[in-house]
């Protein structure tokens, strides 16, 4: 059963989210069922410390919450591993937090893609291969924009709930699968024309 999409327009929420840290751990619990901040500061180079604080701020503000523990272990999993985080407009300091949490994702992800292309030619063929960076332009309305990136949203949502098995079983990995994101966006181009009235008359665009 898929995971209950947690919706995030608080902008103290936000901000706790908007941390690098506290992003990498996310990720990490992405792609594990549970995780405890020993085995956080192993995979991230961060001390025990520091991964036990930013984990407790996650979820403080909801984010993840205490799994079963082993022991003395205290281990940490995902609230949700489905989250949209969209402003709410009547809200100015929302709107703030949650560009800001934007850029700071898209800025995380081109360089995680950086890293990749400049890996690449270390890479076995078949991994570079199956890789692929896609633009595509075209005239919409709002209300078309709004259909397309609903479209990139249901994409993503059936990949990850068609691989999610693999997340909290390990065994069922195929062997050689490794970790892979996904990056899909739509924007406006804001230095472009600014109505198709622009593009069908050939004046020029002020």
């Amino acid at each position: 059963m898929p995971d209950q999409d947690l919706k995030v327009s608080n902008p103290q929420r936000v901000r706790a989210l908007a941390h690098p840290l506290r992003l990498k751990l996310m990720d990490l619990l992405g792609a594990e069922p549970e995780l405890t901040a020993t085995q956080c500061a192993e995979l991230t180079g961060e001390s025990v410390a520091s991964c036990s604080f930013h984990l407790r701020m996650l979820a403080k503000y909801g984010y993840i919450q205490p799994g079963e523990r082993r022991g003395r272990e205290k281990p940490w999993r995902l609230v949700s591993r489905s989250r949209t985080v969209t402003p709410d407009y009547d809200d100015p300091d929302s709107v703030r937090e949650v560009s800001a949490f934007a850029r700071l994702v898209v800025e995380r992800e081109a360089d995680r893609l950086r890293r990749w292309l400049a890996a690449a030619r270390t890479q076995p063929e078949e991994w570079v291969g199956a890789s692929t960076i896609t633009t595509s332009s075209f005239w919409l309305t709002a209300a078309e924009m709004q259909e397309v990136s609903d479209e990139l949203t249901a994409l993503s949502t059936r990949l990850a709930e068609r691989f999610s098995g693999r997340r909290d079983d390990a065994p069922s990995r195929p062997s050689g699968a490794r970790f892979v994101h996904i990056l899909g966006a739509t924007s406006v181009d804001i230095a472009g024309p600014t109505d198709a009235a622009d593009a069908s008359s050939g004046e020029p665009t002020p």
